[in-house]
């Protein structure tokens, strides 16, 4: 696993690997079908995280309700984190 860039490092200077390792610690898992798409699903809700060129998507899932949001890759991981993990 790589080394993690410090938290307040924008996620566009990650490496991809840097950027996987990261998404893994977070508990998400990439799709078999796409590569660019991570599931991740915790007891309160899913997401489906989607790597765009340009930007980060989110789409929540609470059963009957959906939401998304995208993050520019310019945003330090710290700041995405938490909003990945405040949910929907």
């Amino acid at each position: 696993m790589p080394l993690l860039p410090p938290a307040k490092t924008p996620l566009n200077q990650h490496s991809l690997q840097a950027f996987e390792s990261w998404l893994v610690s977070l508990g998400a898992k990439k799709s078999c079908d796409n590569p660019c798409v991570w599931e991740w699903i915790i007891p309160q809700w899913s997401a489906e995280i989607i790597m765009k060129q340009d930007e980060l998507i989110v789409i929540w899932d609470e059963g009957d309700k959906k939401s998304q949001f995208s993050f520019p890759y310019g945003l330090p991981r710290q700041d995405i984190e938490a909003a990945l993990k405040h949910g929907p």
